[in-house]
């Protein structure tokens, strides 16, 4: 899996500040309800009916044992002793205190973990089979497709404000364990008659209030 060189550490590190300034100037008053929504949706916050709701990257379902412990110990002091993992391969802290969320941030940024782009609108988690790397009727690794996606869409201007969320998965395996028709790309690796590596396009799919099934464009590029 990747690991952070200086330069995302840096990045990360800046966006804890970032947040925490702001999360001050509400709590005080400076900033209206309005103006700290874009700012927490950026990084993971949701305000919900009865608790503040934290979703936490996991790119593409893939955690180190460091990084579990790490989740551990916060749901274990900040929350409730547990958390949720999503279907998108995330995790959730559904009852954190507003005034503790910098400092979960700051505590997953020293395994090299953050919660930006995982609410709101904007480009979100990549994800792909659980069984990546290890399954059986794998055609390619999926892992290295989705990194690429993750590296170029994190930290993305163009993507941190899309007029909806936008979900990507990958499937390098003959069954499709991704789900890769109900996302906005779906991209399910085949390999043509003459062993060429390729993936099945399709587009338009979703889950939620209106779910559709995504539409092939191409059967194999």
């Amino acid at each position: 899996m990747y690991r952070y060189d200086q330069i995302d550490q840096r990045l990360v590190d800046e966006r804890v500040r970032q947040f925490r300034g702001q999360t001050e100037r509400f709590l005080s008053g400076e900033l209206s309800e309005d103006e700290f929504r874009a700012l927490r949706l950026r990084n993971g916050l949701y305000i919900q009916r009865y608790a503040p709701m934290l979703r936490i990257a996991i790119p593409y379902g893939l955690l180190t044992t460091r990084q579990l412990r790490k989740l551990a110990r916060i749901a274990r002091k900040y929350d409730r002793g547990y958390g949720h993992f999503s279907t998108r391969q995330n995790f959730q802290l559904n009852w954190p205190k507003l005034e503790q969320v910098p400092d979960i941030l700051a505590e997953l940024a020293t395994v090299q973990m953050h919660a930006i782009q995982t609410s709101g609108n904007s480009f979100r988690n990549i994800t792909t089979d659980h069984f990546a790397g290890v399954a059986r009727d794998e055609h390619v690794d999926s892992f290295v497709w989705c990194e690429l996606i993750r590296q170029w869409s994190t930290f993305h201007p163009e993507f941190s404000y899309l007029p909806r969320k936008f979900k990507i998965a990958f499937n390098g395996a003959s069954a499709d364990r991704a789900a890769v028709a109900v996302h906005d790309i779906g991209l399910h690796a085949a390999r043509d008659e003459q062993g060429e590596l390729g993936f099945r396009v399709l587009v338009g799919g979703g889950l939620g209030r209106t779910p559709i099934i995504g539409v092939v464009i191409r059967e194999f590029l």
